[in-house]
């Protein structure tokens, strides 16, 4: 039996349960390829499931093998693949159920894995698919940001919220981000039109008006953001699900996303990171 190292979890708790060991080397099965883990990124969904907050979500068998961002080198396919062959490089979120990505190797399914842009290395590529997917999916699809329109993005200096003043600039929005005054240089360079620094200023009593919220922190931060929100306009959340009622009450709407793996959202932030625009 051939084996790998890999870090896995035996029990939930805190950073102490993590075990690096030596486990089976998987296999590719029907519409599966087998990925050399080149490199792989840490997220706070991966504390949330190894200290056992999601358990009821995520139903997990332990032992487990944590982390699920990867970029790698295919090194063998299964029997139905057709989009890759061994030596590819790829990219991935994979699928949250299943073996992670702190390890030698990953099984993925192929329609989860898109080729890594060229323009970067592996460890680069592999801080992009969870980050990338969740700005994607809940700016380009859940809010259906469009030129011209304004967009308030609380917690932007971070992984999810740098992605997404990047993607709303693309999209030809006006952005407006919230985060620490050390950080407003950066978030400048990123394309962001505005910033607010909530340590010392409420973003309520400036902001009137925006198309859209992006929520990355939750709590009072998304309590106070209907306030800023026009008539029709959206909150848009990864914390927490905005309370519907709280929606109509200020005729607007709301969304929560969790994201699922997506290769196609992958493949079109491959192209944007080549092009220069991410």
């Amino acid at each position: 039996m051939q084996i790998m190292k890999a870090v896995r979890i035996h029990t939930y708790g805190g950073p102490e349960v993590l075990v690096h060991e030596e486990v089976p080397l998987p296999r590719p099965q029907n519409d599966e390829v087998l990925v050399r883990v080149r490199a792989t990124a840490v997220n706070p969904v991966d504390w949330k499931i190894r200290e056992g907050y999601l358990r009821e979500m995520l139903p997990h068998s332990l032992p487990l093998i944590m982390g699920w961002d990867v970029s790698g080198v295919v090194e063998e396919t299964g029997p139905g693949v057709t989009r890759f062959n061994a030596g590819d490089e790829v990219f991935s979120r994979p699928d949250l159920l299943r073996d992670g990505t702190y390890s030698e190797y990953v099984v993925i399914r192929e329609t989860e894995v898109a080729f890594k842009p060229e323009s970067i290395d592996h460890i680069h590529a592999a801080a992009i698919p969870l980050a990338g997917i969740t700005a994607w999916k809940s700016l380009i699809e859940a809010a259906g940001l469009s030129a011209g329109q304004r967009v308030l993005i609380h917690g932007a200096a971070g992984g999810v919220g740098s992605y997404a003043v990047q993607l709303a600039k693309w999209q030809g929005a006006h952005v407006i981000a919230t985060a620490s005054e050390h950080n407003h240089d950066y978030l400048h360079g990123l394309g962001a039109d505005e910033m607010i620094d909530y340590r010392s200023m409420p973003f309520e009593d400036t902001i009137r008006d925006v198309d859209a919220v992006f929520d990355t922190i939750g709590g009072d931060t998304q309590e106070r953001s209907w306030q800023v929100l026009k008539k029709g306009g959206i909150l848009v959340s990864i914390v927490a699900p905005p309370p519907e009622a709280m929606a109509a009450a200020h005729g607007c709407r709301q969304a929560f996303v969790f994201i699922q793996p997506d290769a196609a959202v992958l493949a079109k932030l491959a192209q944007l990171v080549d092009g220069g625009k991410l």
